[in-house]
């Protein structure tokens, strides 16, 4: 049983997390996966749609993110280099622990994300 709960928890967390910072900018996730895997992380799947005008909001994760941007175009924020603007069937990753944001250009953007996260520790968390 309570292997069951830990892992209702690890599925359910991330998925709090995300919705907590998607609900700052209205912004619309969609998770699809959550695989343990590599031992030790968690891989979660997702794709992630923010609407004109709007950022993602300037957040990190305790992990990789690789991005293939489905609509866009949108600009990439990392946080130590230069802006970054991808337009749909590009793609963009991010160093753990990095403080980054995503902005749309000239309306909504919509990237698919995969995240390889520590295990245990939220998919996301807000930075200054």
């Amino acid at each position: 049983m309570l292997k069951k709960s830990l892992v209702i928890a690890a599925v359910v967390a991330p998925v709090v997390v995300v919705s907590a910072i998607a609900q700052q900018a209205a912004i619309k996730r969609t998770p699809l996966q959550t695989v343990d895997f590599p031992p030790g992380f968690t891989t979660v799947t997702g794709i992630a749609e923010v609407p004109a005008g709007s950022c993602a909001g300037r957040h990190t994760h305790p992990g990789i993110e690789a991005s293939y941007v489905m609509e866009g175009p949108l600009v990439v924020k990392i946080e130590g280099k230069s802006d970054q603007t991808l337009k749909a069937g590009e793609s963009f990753q991010i160093p753990a622990n990095t403080v980054h944001d995503a902005c749309g250009v000239s309306g909504s953007f919509k990237v698919l994300a995969t995240y390889v996260v520590e295990k245990g520790k939220p998919l996301a968390s807000p930075a200054p």
